[in-house]
């Protein structure tokens, strides 16, 4: 037995100080309808070093949330991003969605955008593959509202599509 604690107590110490912060690669993205606006109001919300690590995976470039110089940068490949990994249609009829803006804080980051006005929305699918660019273990967990009607659904790679009918 002292033989087996001595084998695994240089593992566990390896292993504790790896840069990995946490063990999961899991986000979550909402798509909320919004009756007032006749829009989708989008949030997705990932782990800031996920997103950042994907970004620069992605564009090949270093970029860093949480450090003001960035901040330009970090919009436009956002954005590029979010138009490449997010896709809605409703009413078999794709819908243009903008990037509106990010906040972030020292651990996670919120991504905004919003949809194009559309006329009660009736059948609702959507392809979200936020950062299976850099995870093939990558979960993303998705919540429609239309109408105060919520329907959840979880999404691991590769699949990326869903459907729900309001």
């Amino acid at each position: 037995m002292k033989c087996l604690w001595l084998f695994l107590l240089p593992i566990f110490l390896l292993c504790s100080f790896t840069k990995e912060k946490h063990p999961y690669h899991v986000g979550s993205v909402e798509i909320s309808y919004n009756q007032k606006s006749k829009t989708f109001e989008i949030t997705g919300r990932f782990f800031l070093d996920d997103l950042e690590n994907g970004l620069n995976n992605k564009y090949g470039k270093s970029l860093h949330f949480n450090d003001p110089k960035f901040k330009v940068q970090l919009n436009e490949s956002l954005k590029n991003y979010s138009a490449e990994y997010f896709k809605l249609k409703t009413n078999n009829k794709f819908l243009n969605v903008n990037f509106v803006g990010y906040e972030e804080d020292h651990e996670s980051v919120n991504v905004y955008l919003e949809s194009e006005k559309v006329d009660s929305p009736k059948k609702v699918e959507a392809a979200v593959s936020f950062l299976y660019n850099l995870f093939d273990d990558q979960m993303n967990i998705v919540h429609i509202i239309v109408n105060g009607d919520r329907r959840s659904e979880k999404l691991t790679y590769p699949n990326r599509y869903l459907f729900q009918q309001f």
